[in-house]
């Protein structure tokens, strides 16, 4: 990137906007799975499980619900008793519907990754001959 660009703002909260929209038009119930570990996360302490939290932000269940390029807010009912949720978009994992599991787990920022140049490569295996290190993936469990 030349010095006069200015970088690209996240595509992270389009991408949720999209698929949001997307599950909702289809008349299924959309789902966020949260890192709950991260800084910002304002969700009830009853309802992380292993550092992670699934939210509803289906029109039914939540009220106010803003999907900014910084944040995700609403309001809901949990237990019966209303709480505000708060959760700054780089804590949102994946969103899905839940009738299907169809959704996507979120990419990471590619100015996250380090140079703006080239699009990130596959890191190089080990030169000691051992295996690389297997990625993480998501599972929906139901």
């Amino acid at each position: 990137m030349s010095e006069d660009q200015k970088p690209m703002t996240s595509h992270r909260p389009y991408l949720l906007r999209a698929l949001n929209e997307w599950i909702a038009d289809n008349e299924m119930t959309p789902h966020l799975l949260v890192d709950a570990t991260r800084p910002g996360v304002k969700v009830p302490p009853h309802t992380v499980n292993d550092g992670k939290v699934v939210l509803n932000i289906a029109a039914r269940a939540v009220a106010r619900l803003s999907i900014d390029n910084e944040s995700v807010s609403f309001t809901a009912r949990f237990g019966g008793v209303s709480h505000p949720v708060f959760v700054p978009i780089a804590a949102i994992l994946a969103i899905y519907a839940r009738e299907t599991g169809q959704g996507m787990a979120l990419p990471d920022d590619v100015a996250s990754s380090g140079s703006h140049d080239e699009p990130p490569t596959p890191d190089a295996p080990p030169e000691d001959g051992s295996p690389a290190p297997r990625r993480g993936h998501l599972r929906v469990i139901k």
